[in-house]
């Protein structure tokens, strides 16, 4: 069973290890991980997998069901090959350097190469490593459903993200103080099988360049590129490092792109939690843009600042990329090819912007004046944004009420003032359409392409979330199921693509998420 899972380890078998072998919490030096096992669980249990991850691994369904699977799944049972760790980086924490963190819940069973790649097997929540510090090093049900559902809801949307092979139930109880209230109270535990080309952070640079550590710095770096982007390594340095950052620093633009034209806010954009692969990582106190709100953050811990709030994410993303172009500066020497690179993401990311913003209005090229006009008109008044873009691809002009499909957008009753400014502004956008020349008939095809009918709205989750802390797992699997086809209409999952209900306004898990899990 399994045999598809071949494991060749290039990590651990190229990188030098923690010379403790003790599972105790210390700092580490000289090294990039520290090999850990999970903790074994008293009755553990498959809540759901995703069938399209499996395919990706060479695994069945049956095998997905298995009794193995799920053992090994769990943390309890090592398949031959697997060589377990957990690994060692920094990073900065609300912009505070926060010295050495580390895969404090997270442990790497391993890498496995498949017809597509390589790609390592990550359990979260699988027991305490050396990084844990005053924690324990596991995780709750509601966030491991988060995570799972996340992982692959942004797959379907065409969002660059780690993947979500499978979701497991404990069987045992996890004290949380989901608030930091005082309040804690035993939740369920579960572990996610989280899989990724590479798992790779910012962090993992700063942490070798905060302790002095250039010569381990190099042959990480070196490392990386040979194993993640193949393509530069011939280049000679200082070169190969200039490009790869160029790239490291588009493809979050192009991430960064993607959270914003499908309304997703990461909520906890430290360094630590930035991939060198352009990928979204580590599905924490996220949200989704439900009120067009560009200030919103759904992190409790950011109600303050709101540093991390939604319309503030490229600005970090290229604070977070200035904090990986100061861990690879004494590779280079010089930083102005890094303040170019950096520059290169403003560049990246405004025309990235710009092209999205085109496509969601089915137009052929960014107009500046209706795209700044749409700002106001969506803050105006309390705005579903998934809903608001979607409506806007019905509208028909040739009707003597074109701002009909749009009303259900708002969350309460538009005034004439709001259906007004609607008008003026649908006016504004017909005759961008005939100045451009787009076909109307193909406009709603185009439009329905980019913009999804079905997000992972909190309060799904939390639905979701409520079920199976009673024992149902159906929702969860029902949820993924219709977010496997996010652009379609499912007419037979309408209530998939409500807009928030009032008594989710406020609820902890819809309105508020906290870094507890």
């Amino acid at each position: 069973m399994m045999d598809a899972l071949k494991f060749d380890n290039r990590f651990t078998n190229t990188l030098p290890a923690d010379a403790i072998t003790d599972n105790t919490r210390h700092q580490v030096n000289q090294a990039l991980y520290s090999r850990v096992d999970p903790t074994t669980v008293r009755s553990p249990h498959l809540i759901a997998y995703a069938a399209e991850v499996a395919d990706m691994l060479g695994l069945s369904p049956e095998e997905c069901r298995s009794e193995l699977f799920i053992e090994v799944f769990s943390g309890n049972r090592k398949l031959d090959g697997m060589d377990p760790h957990a690994t060692c980086y920094g990073g900065h924490q609300f912009g505070n350097w926060a010295g050495q963190l580390g895969d404090g819940r997270a442990i790497n069973l391993g890498e496995i190469e498949t017809p597509n790649g390589h790609l390592t097997l990550q359990l979260k929540g699988a027991g305490p490593t050396p990084y844990s510090r005053t924690a324990d090093g596991l995780a709750v049900l509601r966030s491991s459903i988060r995570e799972f559902l996340c992982s692959e809801a942004m797959f379907h949307l065409g969002v660059p993200t780690t993947r979500a092979l499978c979701l497991i139930g404990t069987g045992e109880a996890v004290m949380r103080d989901i608030l930091y209230d005082g309040h804690p109270e035993p939740e369920p535990g579960a572990i996610v099988c989280r899989v990724s080309q590479s798992f790779v952070r910012f962090g993992h640079f700063q942490m070798l360049t905060a302790r002095k550590e250039l010569d381990l710095l190099r042959t990480f770096t070196d490392f990386v590129i040979e194993r993640d982007f193949p393509e530069f390594a011939n280049i000679a340095t200082p070169d190969r490092y200039i490009t790869w950052f160029n790239e490291v620093c588009e493809r979050t633009a192009g991430m960064i792109v993607e959270w914003m034209r499908v309304g997703f806010v990461h909520g906890v954009m430290n360094t630590d939690n930035m991939s060198i692969l352009g990928e979204t990582i580590d599905y924490g106190p996220y949200g989704w843009l439900e009120d067009f709100d560009p200030d919103w953050t759904p992190n409790t811990t950011d109600a303050q600042h709101r540093r991390y709030r939604y319309g503030q994410q490229p600005g970090i993303a290229q604070w977070n990329l200035m904090q990986l172009a100061n861990a690879i500066l004494p590779l280079i020497d010089d930083p102005k090819p890094l303040e170019e690179g950096l520059s290169g993401f403003a560049r990246a990311y405004e025309k990235g912007w710009q092209a999205m913003m085109a496509a969601k209005l089915g137009l052929k090229k960014f107009e500046s004046s209706l795209n700044d006009s749409l700002m106001m008109l969506l803050t105006a008044r309390e705005t579903d944004m998934t809903l608001f873009f979607r409506h806007l691809a019905d509208v028909d002009f040739n009707t003597g009420n074109p701002v009909e499909p749009l009303l259900n957008a708002h969350y309460s009753a538009p005034d004439q003032k709001i259906i007004h400014l609607t008008s003026t502004w649908l006016e504004d956008y017909q005759q961008c359409l005939s100045q451009q020349g787009v076909d109307l008939k193909q406009r709603r095809q185009n439009m329905n392409r980019v913009n999804p009918k079905y997000v992972l709205r909190n309060y799904l989750a939390q639905l979701a979330i409520d079920d199976a802390e009673q024992g149902d797992f159906e929702r969860v699997n029902e949820t993924l199921d219709v977010l496997r086809r996010p652009y379609d209409e499912q007419p037979e999952n309408e209530e998939f693509a409500e807009k928030r209900p009032e008594w989710a306004r406020t609820r902890v898990g819809c309105s508020m998420l906290s870094c507890s899990s």
